[in-house]
């Protein structure tokens, strides 16, 4: 069921289903909290799970000219503040895995686990930030063109025949975003910090889920930033959008790892 809270004047957008222990699913750019309806579907029979539209994306407003990770990660605080929860599991797809490790650094005792899927620890390069700015030039010029080219580029490359249904869905949601909504993202994923320290320090459980073919990051770079530490890392066959091109095996990955967060 949907629900809005009213944050610093601004309309956030949220979802709450099934009882249990808390779950917090966290999209990534140009999604919104739809993305996550059939992994809602399967955690919500044991858990308690919330998916929020970040700022910026869905029915979400905006919070100024940058949304930075920290800005983001205030406004996730809020709403669980709301649903008077103290302790979950974090779970985030690319942007949204930026926002839990803002959001772990920020509020560390709260967190009983973190999943960063399709995602990094690791700051943007000088070259990633080089194309940010060309990217907001993009997309002052055409949102809308800037979303039609993106959006299949995140799929493994033998995926986006197979997949244009979905790929069309996708575009279809990430239309809605507000052209002050995509470039305050992109701002804010420019300069957010290097918290791989963080990641691999912390005490939580932790898991990556990486995509082999992923065209966005690379799966074996990913892999050995996190060579001897305790994060746990699940290798899936294709792209960017595991929730997508890889549904049963993120679906029941994310299952085992929040039993696991949940028995300790």
């Amino acid at each position: 069921m949907n629900f809005e809270l009213n944050y610093k004047n601004t309309t956030i957008n949220y979802s709450v289903s099934g009882k249990g222990p808390a779950v917090v699913l966290l999209h990534g750019f140009l999604e919104n909290l739809t993305m996550w309806n059939a992994v809602s579907d399967t955690l919500s029979k044991q858990n308690k799970v919330i998916a929020i539209d970040l700022l910026g994306h869905g029915k979400s407003e905006n919070l100024g000219y940058i949304h930075t990770m920290e800005t983001q990660a205030e406004m996730v605080k809020a709403v669980l503040n709301h649903l008077r929860l103290r302790k979950y599991i974090l779970v985030g797809h690319s942007m949204g895995g930026y926002i839990c490790l803002a959001f772990a650094e920020l509020f560390p005792t709260t967190v009983k686990g973190l999943c960063l899927m399709n995602s990094t620890a690791k700051p943007d390069s000088k070259e990633k930030k080089t194309n940010r700015d060309r990217a907001i030039e993009a997309v002052k010029k055409n949102h809308k063109m800037f979303i039609r080219m993106s959006i299949p580029n995140l799929f493994s490359e033998n995926n986006r025949a197979a997949y244009k249904k979905e790929i069309d869905a996708v575009i279809n949601e990430a239309l809605s975003c507000s052209v002050q909504g995509i470039v305050a993202s992109l701002e804010g994923m420019k300069i957010r910090k290097n918290r791989l320290p963080l990641f691999k320090s912390s005490t939580f459980k932790k898991l990556m889920i990486v995509g082999k073919k992923d065209p966005v990051l690379d799966a074996e770079s990913l892999k050995s930033q996190l060579k001897n530490s305790d994060v746990n890392v699940v290798e899936l066959p294709d792209g960017h959008m595991s929730y997508i091109e890889n549904t049963t095996e993120t679906i029941e990955t994310l299952k085992q790892f929040i039993k696991s967060c949940n028995n300790r």
